[in-house]
């Protein structure tokens, strides 16, 4: 057990395929269970994780937050498939040296981490799927104008955009969003440097041709052994919740919960109880 937290563990970098990956890394190596990786959403990075969530999982097993290709400090150009990502998280994942794996897929990163589930199953020991959707989802790369103009609102702080977005507009769900923003922005060396353009177009194109390009009956979902948690919110404006019920159903073997009053950032809004659902399920 090394003595750093979510907020005080270093960046770090490592290089593997041409690319310097930057990565955080910490928590509890000793305790004999698989390390988790954290995918991150769409113009997300290593410092939207939520401080609950990564501290809770890092009580009794290792954590590791990355930030993939061409995001904020890991070099090269952002991959427009979501596959090419896959293959650049896996190629990070083996140059930290590790042979399997639990990953935590949000979002954008939930697509993410379906694809490294197929391109190397051996690494992958079991899935939590956030947010998210398969393959041809419904709505998914097909976001509405005024969802869509959400991610664009400059505001004083602005951290302050993910309140819309990924928390209900119910009272309750706004001051737990709320209390999710603080957490966010407590790290002294946070980077809350704008996303440059490379980034927005290459995440976006990489999300529309994924979520448009159809897969009858959701067959590649039967390509993915690993056991898998699905979660999400009862009312999703990002990727819809229906999205949810399709992976609990076309994937070999998978359970689903949803949480109350929530949209697309569930587990920010409920950060314990998601904690002790994700491990139940993950030491089980």
């Amino acid at each position: 057990m090394n003595d750093y937290t979510h907020d005080t563990a270093p960046t770090q970098f490592v290089e593997a395929g041409g690319i310097r990956f930057a990565y955080r890394r910490f928590g509890n190596q000793a305790g004999g269970l698989s390390p988790v990786v954290f995918f991150q959403h769409y113009v997300g990075n290593l410092d939207d994780h939520d401080p609950a969530i990564s501290d809770g999982f890092a009580t009794d097993r290792e954590v590791i937050l990355f930030n993939n290709t061409g995001v904020a400090s890991t070099s090269g150009v952002v991959p427009d498939t979501i596959e090419q990502m896959a293959a650049d998280a896996a190629t990070f994942i083996d140059a930290l040296g590790l042979t399997s794996v639990d990953l935590v897929g949000h979002s954008m990163g939930g697509l993410v981490v379906q694809e490294v589930a197929i391109q190397r199953p051996d690494l992958v020991r079991k899935l939590v799927l956030v947010g998210t959707g398969p393959r041809g989802g419904v709505g998914i790369g097909e976001t509405p104008p005024e969802t869509g103009a959400l991610f664009g609102v400059k505001l004083p702080r602005q951290e302050d955009m993910w309140l819309p977005i990924l928390f209900s507009p119910t009272e309750t769900s706004q001051q737990l969003g709320r209390k999710y923003v603080e957490r966010i922005v407590a790290r002294e060396d946070r980077d809350d440097s704008p996303f440059g353009g490379q980034v927005w177009a290459g995440q976006g194109a990489a999300i529309h041709a994924y979520g448009t390009t159809k897969d009858p009956a959701y067959a590649i979902l039967k390509n993915i052994k690993a056991p898998v948690l699905v979660v999400n919110g009862t009312d999703d404006i990002i990727i819809a919740t229906i999205n949810s019920y399709i992976l609990q159903q076309f994937l070999p073997n998978a359970e689903l919960i949803l949480y109350p009053d929530a949209n697309h950032g569930s587990h920010f809004q409920y950060p314990q109880r998601f904690v002790t659902h994700a491990k139940l399920f993950l030491d089980s």
